[in-house]
């Protein structure tokens, strides 16, 4: 036993002198006495106590000053409260003795970081709302917050094996749903790299192994293709008398597996998987973004540029600070490669985000990186004011803003614009605004009249047209990107129909004492079933703004005293109408007793003749057999199986992280799940047949559903069929693939 105190001692003696090493090669003042009393202060505070891997805690908060010194850029302060972050959390200390001892600025980072302890998401639902909140208040008061925590995520991630498998499931879902954004967001690209790829590690290894392997397997090709390139390249800015770098960038394993899903294409059709990047050291400061142009110039002479993939990020920065250029050139072999020129500066802002900033104090970028800075947080500012009623909600609009890529729109005097990519003329009218968006009937873009949905692109200048008449549709909703303009017209919508709701009570009161019928709940629930609504709210608001008149139907159910079939309206229907069960309030309430038996913490066995009597397939996403899928317990203890990469399950992840359970599937052939297929080619006579051959009579699949076109000599076709799981689905898709003039078939979400 002293043995393993003694080995770890040195364990944690040596990791503290490495972080103090890394700090010492900085340029930050070198303060070690705070950073070693720091140490001491929390190694003291944990002693005794080991996280879930087996080793002392303090590791944690070391790792974590490590990741803040190294990859983030911070300073002595910073470093501190990383050391420091855990102890009022979880020790008897308190902020005031942290304030005493380190001081007011370390203090209030330490408070600011104990108020997001847990993560982002707490257990109750009100709570997780209000911690965002504070993490994004804190943000406006002291960055160093919000990129401290950045760091603690991302040492909880790189250490996440050590989990059960259902936490693991929560916490890299949470991550990728904000954590990850919201590094992006700040301009830590690496980390927002690394959140990505361990998320995707730990919800799907197989397939991240998969990706991984094949990467391997192209390297050796890649850096070939990479030599190639980049020969011709050094020989012209040789001439130039540049002094640069050039580094193979490789696209991540999370980006490679989200283009295969979105695109539905194998790794092999990948073909931006290689880019290359130019990093240069200027002449002189002012004449960086210059000496990207003349590099430019330089590679349009040896290789062709492609005209509409040229992304001058150098003029007009990213809203995150991100500064490059982009050109994407044919090599030799007739295959395009994005090219990214940057300066050292750009390039450790690039990589290390608003830290990067500190360090270089000259020029007029760095101004209007912190310009654009403050614009978002005056917007999260705003959105904070007036939060949803539902933390979801709020959290989805939040999310709005956390957006990847931004297009500049120009007003009719030249002022410029960011806004997301997607964006319409409402977002725009909005962004000048409030006022201006509430009465907006439409916009001129570059002098043409277009509607308030019309998608806006880089370069274009937008004139908003407005009427005092105007009345803001709920429709908008569908048509809004930026988080601005969704939370305003949600704001403006709910306020609206409180005075419906209210006008709507008085009214249904009147009539039913017209009636002579008393205003009770019972009344209320038979005019809801009436009319398919699903809340007294909802009914009221109706009533209110007449899109509902009551009459001689109302009187009717009102009046009757029937009992309805409730069972019918609680029935919960899943799947398709062939294949799945229904689920009735009786088999609901024995599958949660049977459901209250389980232990959380056990990986689940789905088994097909437990469906539907003990699980219940989600009909977002319909996973079939060997999909990477997870289990959500709800408050009734119904448990729902998700595929992991599900967008419902991923909001559930990061807002029920206590009710996810891991899952897997144990079936034997003994059931079918229906699934779709786009199938598309180069249409000839014959190709249904030959499709409806491979799958009915080769492959003995049952097709359920079969819709084709043919336009200009394409053929485009969506199958519903079933299969007993993902194996199977991957042989149909084999034998239709090689079918004469089929040039691309895919599993489709319906």
């Amino acid at each position: 036993m002293a043995k393993t105190k003694q080995s770890d001692e040195q364990v944690v003696e040596q990791a503290f002198q490495d972080l103090l090493n890394s700090y010492l090669a900085t340029k930050h003042r070198k303060r070690v006495d705070i950073i070693t009393k720091a140490f001491h202060f929390a190694k003291q505070a944990h002693r005794g106590v080991k996280r879930a891997s087996g080793e002392p805690y303090i590791l944690h908060p070391i790792a974590v000053a490590r990741i803040v010194c190294d990859e983030i850029g911070l300073g002595s302060t910073s470093i501190c409260s990383a050391l420091l972050h855990d102890v009022v959390e979880d020790t008897d200390y308190t902020v005031e003795d942290i304030r005493n001892i380190f001081g007011d600025k370390i203090a209030q980072i330490v408070d600011g970081l104990t108020k997001l302890s847990g993560g982002i998401f707490g257990d109750k639902a009100s709570a997780q709302a209000e911690n965002f909140r504070k993490l994004l208040l804190t943000m406006s008061d002291d960055i160093r917050v919000i990129l401290i925590k950045m760091a603690d995520r991302l040492h909880n991630m790189r250490t996440l094996g050590s989990l059960l498998p259902n936490k693991q499931y929560k916490i890299a879902g949470e991550t990728l749903y904000i954590y990850a954004p919201l590094a992006n967001r700040l301009g830590l690209h690496k980390i927002k790299t690394e959140l990505e790829n361990l998320s995707f590690k730990y919800e799907h290894p197989e397939e991240y192994a998969a990706i991984e392997k094949k990467l391997r397997a192209t390297a050796s090709k890649r850096d070939e293709v990479f030599q190639s390139f980049t020969a011709p390249i050094r020989v012209q800015l040789d001439k130039l008398g540049a002094q640069y770098r050039i580094v193979a960038r490789v696209k991540s394993i999370y980006s490679i597996w989200n283009k295969m899903q979105n695109k539905g294409v194998p790794f092999e059709e990948i073909y931006d998987i290689l880019a290359v990047r130019i990093i240069f050291e200027p002449r002189k400061p002012e004449e960086e973004r210059n000496e990207c142009f003349d590099i430019y110039v330089a590679l349009s002479k040896i290789y062709r540029p492609h005209p509409d993939r040229l992304r001058d990020w150098v003029s007009h920065p990213k809203a995150n600070g991100y500064q490059a250029l982009h050109v994407t050139l044919m090599g030799n072999d007739g295959k395009w490669i994005e090219v990214q020129i940057r300066s050292r500066r750009m390039d450790d802002v690039a990589e290390q985000g608003l830290a990067a900033h500190w360090k270089y104090k000259y020029g007029e970028a760095n101004t209007r990186d912190e310009d654009e800075l403050n614009k978002w947080l005056h917007t999260i500012k705003e959105i904070l004011d007036d939060p949803q009623p539902d933390y979801m909600d709020f959290l989805d609009t939040i999310k709005l803003n956390l957006f990847a890529t931004e297009i500049f729109v120009f007003t009719p005097k030249g002022e410029i614009r960011t806004l997301p990519q997607n964006a319409t003329a409402l977002d725009f009218a909005f962004s000048l605004h409030s006022d201006i968006g509430y009465h907006c009937i439409g916009a001129k873009v570059n002098h043409k009249l277009v509607p308030l949905s019309h998608k806006l692109d880089s370069g274009d200048q937008v004139e908003v047209l407005t009427s005092r008449s105007t009345r803001v549709q709920a429709e908008w909703l569908n048509f809004t990107t930026t988080a601005r303009a969704h939370s305003k017209i949600t704001a403006f919508l709910r306020k609206e129909q409180r005075v419906y709701q209210k006008k709507g009570e008085t009214m249904l009161n009147e009539f039913l004492l017209a009636e002579g019928i008393r205003p009770e709940q019972v009344r209320y629930d038979k005019l809801i079933i009436l009319h398919n609504m699903h809340t007294k709210d909802e009914l009221l608001i109706a009533i209110g703004n007449k899109s509902l008149t009551l009459g001689e139907a109302d009187r009717n159910a009102i009046k009757s005293r029937r009992t309805r079939n409730w069972k019918r309206y609680l029935t919960f229907q899943f799947g398709n109408k062939d294949n799945d069960a229904a689920v009735t309030p009786e088999t609901a309430s024995a599958k949660a007793t049977s459901a209250a038996k389980i232990n959380t913490q056990e990986v689940l066995q789905i088994r097909e003749e437990d469906i539907p009597t003990r699980y219940l397939i989600a009909s977002c996403c319909k996973p079939i057999p060997g999909d990477d899928i997870l289990g959500f317990m709800d408050k009734d203890g119904k448990i729902f199986i998700h595929k992991r990469q599900c967008p419902i399950a991923f909001k559930l992840k990061s807002s029920y992280g206590n009710s996810i359970l891991a899952a897997r599937w144990d079936t034997h052939k003994a059931r079918s799940f229906l699934v779709w297929i786009a199938i598309r080619g180069i249409d000839r006579i014959g190709m249904l047949n030959d499709i409806t051959q491979v799958l009915s009579t080769n492959m003995q699949t049952n097709i359920r559903t079969i819709h084709v076109d043919t336009n200009d000599g394409i053929f485009e076709g969506k199958v519903q069929l079933y299969v007993h799981d993902v194996e199977d689905l991957k042989l149909i898709l084999q034998q239709v693939g090689k079918l004469k003039g089929i040039q691309h078939v895919a599993r489709i979400e319906e």
